[in-house]
């Protein structure tokens, strides 16, 4: 924002310094009748003329310009040293138009302040603001100083200090030397029947009829006041000539480099043509041709006084904002910060970002607000578009401080009910392998709350970092997507293990998971049932830790890594994803669309929360976060309830009662009153069983506690005597009933005891409770509660 302002500042400084030196030759063509046309078309036409010529000093290098500008510094001492040796040589010839040499009543008389033609402190100080705009210089053309970090610092204050004591000296010298207004008639003496007090008058000279107006001479009438005071008058003007040139030279090179130096950071579209650069040092001929024509537009409105106001907004501005900029870098304390300039101060950095906002807005309140306007809408596109460039800034720095302070602060801070968030850890592996899990759980932690999402790769520990460069790239997708997460992958022998250092370890004190997310894992009859012995003991583990568990079923799975490749992070699209190389199957192409139905808006319809236990609320929080947002906006929540056949009415008043104490919208409460029924169809789970029973009846008792031993997945016909399966048959009945058309179900998981259910039982009733069904959510929470009835 900064760099694009200032640029174009430095491309309009060129319009007024050149304007500058037109308007002296144009002065001196009209004193000897040789105007072309007339005073603001010969303006133009001279101005033109001359920006062409500095174009061409420009793009011949800078070594041609650093020689124009030592030419051009010669004359411009010469021109100064010229005035003040004109100042102290009195000339009866210059009376009448107002010099008198050094005069204390002059100097008296010209102290106050005289603003005519509505003219105010302010407006005069925008068009003299712009004789203090090179004190960037030395910085925009750090690229060709040999030692900028000690060039720049000496060189800009040594300027400061010369140009100010020569402008105050300057002005005290014309003040104390010439009057305000004369008529440069030398007939116009003090007479005896004048009476008059004013300081000409003191020395001679009646100069009261400049009072009605018309009189060309005198501080307030003559711009080329200098040349009249000087020993050798045309030598001011070539050193109006120098100054002016000098000026417009270095605006001229500052622009494109500056611009260019924006350009190479790629931050907004179309301008990265101009970074390129030419011959051995790298100059921006392009960036030269784009500041060219922005000075000859602002060449062409010929007035001076009209340029100059422009051009002081920008610079305030662009000097706002470094100003501010230095301040933010130090209040950010980062240790990369380390000004070299002993006498820095950051509340001076502030004070003069302040000051000089102030200023642009006394100056002219519109146009500052204009500008203002225009700053913040470039800072808003870089911070909406977020490019890939890392200038290491001082927002970075100030975001970790204001992190850390705010994570240390919420560990002295105790939990409360109220601001319960679900905090999500997400066992997603790679984040392109299972992208809906991803989208569905940001959907209902976005801004809310904390998501990780989780890597485990399964290889023997060893030395070597998860940070790897997947890290940073699928950080990136993550972000690509817009999916407020952090990455976390982790080196373990298996997947268990993986997850209990996840478990225990991701986080920052309050900052930390509380609940475990996992998609269902629909292939587990297919492969190797130590890995379902695994998948299961992790959900053990959780809730061991106090976790609340999710677990997310899709009809068409959830894992598309083998389609374009989990080792690759890329940006999925139907059929155009890069990595693949052969036409996809049916189920494939399935697999991909589903993949996605989280990411779009779902439309009218429900989400179907199937209440069937008291786990401290999760199972209703879930849902609740959802229809928050845009894309379930449209989603009402249907709560289903188990009962009694004979209390269904009193059920659902309860129900609805407690509902409204939680503060959450429902359309419709169904109590199931026939939930404890038999199922109809119990066939199918004996067959799901059968591959992974015991059998210990067929067998000698310690040739079936060695099997146990070995695989103890497997179910024994205890476990079938005492756990009764008839409820999870049934509820995949009613959920087929009654939620066969719902946008997402969620349902109370259920919760096998410890030691006591073999891990394949329990993923039998998991996978008997959810088949053949829409998106479905498994949710257990903690036991804890996460809803109040308190506001």
């Amino acid at each position: 924002s900064i760099g694009l302002i200032f640029a174009f500042a430095n491309a309009v400084a060129v319009a007024m310094y050149v304007v500058g030196f037109a308007e002296t030759v144009v002065e001196m063509l009209n004193d000897v009748d040789a105007l072309m046309f007339d005073e603001l078309n010969d303006i133009r036409i001279v101005g033109t003329l001359t920006v062409i010529l500095l174009l061409g000093i420009s793009v011949a290098g800078m070594e041609w310009e650093a020689k124009a500008q030592i030419v051009l510094l010669v004359i411009l001492l010469g021109a100064i040293a010229n005035f003040f040796i004109g100042t102290v040589m009195p000339s009866e010839n210059k009376k009448p138009k107002g010099y008198f040499g050094y005069q204390t009543a002059i100097l008296v008389e010209n102290f106050g302040p005289d603003f005519r033609d509505e003219e105010t402190f302010f407006s005069v100080f925008a068009i003299f603001f712009p004789a203090a705009t090179g004190i960037l210089a030395g910085a925009n053309i750090s690229g060709d100083l040999a030692d900028p970090q000690s060039a720049i610092p000496k060189g800009t204050l040594l300027a400061i200090l010369i140009t100010g004591l020569t402008y105050v000296a300057v002005a005290i010298s014309t003040g104390a030397t010439i009057v305000r207004d004369a008529t440069g008639d030398h007939n116009d003496t003090v007479v005896d029947t004048v009476n008059c007090t004013d300081a000409a008058c003191t020395l001679g000279y009646d100069f009261s009829i400049c009072e009605e107006g018309g009189c060309k001479y005198g501080l307030m009438n003559d711009f080329q006041v200098m040349s009249l005071v000087s020993a050798f008058s045309p030598l001011i003007s070539a050193g109006i000539f120098s100054a002016t040139l000098s000026s417009a030279l270095a605006s001229l090179v500052s622009a494109p480099k500056v611009f260019q130096a924006l350009c190479k950071d790629n931050i907004y579209p179309g301008l990265s043509v101009f970074a390129k650069g030419y011959g051995k040092n790298n100059e921006p001929l392009r960036g030269y041709v784009l500041t060219f024509c922005i000075g000859l537009a602002f060449i062409l409105i010929a007035e001076l006084n009209v340029i100059a106001p422009i051009i002081s907004n920008f610079f305030l501005a662009s000097y706002a904002l470094i100003n501010f900029s230095v301040f933010h870098a130090s209040l950010a304390n980062s240790p990369g910060w380390r000004p070299s300039f002993k006498y820095y101060n950051m509340w001076v950095s502030l004070a003069g970002a302040i000051l000089c906002f102030v200023v642009m807005f006394v100056i002219n309140w519109w146009a500052a607000l204009v500008t203002l306007l225009i700053v913040l809408a470039l800072y808003i596109y870089v911070s909406y578009k977020k490019p890939d460039v890392n200038w290491g800034s001082s927002t970075q720095a100030l975001i970790y401080n204001q992190a850390l302070t705010h994570s240390l602060n919420l560990t002295s801070v105790e939990e409360h009910v109220k601001n319960f968030r679900p905090q999500c850890l997400v066992l997603a592996g790679y984040p392109n392998s299972r992208p809906a899990l991803l989208q569905l759980v940001n959907s209902f932690t976005k801004n809310v709350s904390l998501m990780v999402c989780a890597l485990e790769v399964y290889m023997e520990p060893v030395l070597q970092s998860p940070v790897s460069p997947d890290y940073a790239r699928c950080q990136r997708w993550l972000s690509k997507k817009r999916i407020k997460a952090f990455y976390a992958p982790v080196f373990a022998e298996n997947m268990r293990y993986g997850a209990q250092l996840l478990l225990q370890a991701v986080g920052l004190g309050r900052l930390k998971p509380n609940t475990l997310v996992m998609g269902f894992k629909n292939n587990w009859s297919d492969g190797d049932m130590r890995d379902v012995e695994n998948y299961i003991n992790i959900i053990h583990d959780a809730f061991d830790l106090q976790f609340g568990v999710v677990i997310l079923r899709l009809l068409d799975g959830l894992d598309i890594s083998h389609i374009q490749g989990p080792e690759h992070v890329v940006l999925m699209c139907f059929l155009v994803a890069t990595d693949i190389k052969s036409p996809l199957s049916l189920t494939d192409q399935r697999l991909l669309e589903s993949s996605q139905q989280f990411k779009k808006k779902q439309g009218k319809g429900s989400i179907d929360v199937w209440w069937l236990f008291d786990d401290g609320g999760l199972t209703l929080l879930i849902p609740y976060l959802l229809t928050n947002r845009s894309k379930w906006g449209d989603c009402r929540i249907r709560v289903f309830i188990g009962g009694k056949i004979n209390r269904i009415d009193h059920d659902r008043r309860a129900m609805a009662t407690l509902l409204s104490k939680f503060r959450i919208d429902f359309s419709d409460i169904n109590v199931l009153g026939d939930i404890n029924t038999k199922p109809k169809n119990k066939l199918s789970f004996k067959e799901l069983i059968e591959p992974y029973r015991l059998k210990e009846d067929d067998m000698e008792q310690e040739a079936a506690e060695r099997l146990k031993a070995q695989e103890p997945w497997r179910i024994t016909d205890n476990e079938l005597e005492l756990y009764k399966t008839n409820r999870q048959i049934r509820l995949n009945e009613l959920l087929r009933e009654h939620s066969s058309s719902a946008k997402l179900i969620v349902i109370s998981m259920p919760l096998a005891r410890k030691g006591t259910v073999s891990s394949a039982l329990y993923m039998c009733w998991l996978e008997t409770l959810s088949k053949d069904l829409p998106p479905l959510l498994l949710v257990r929470g903690n036991h804890q509660s996460v809803l109040t009835f308190y506001s």
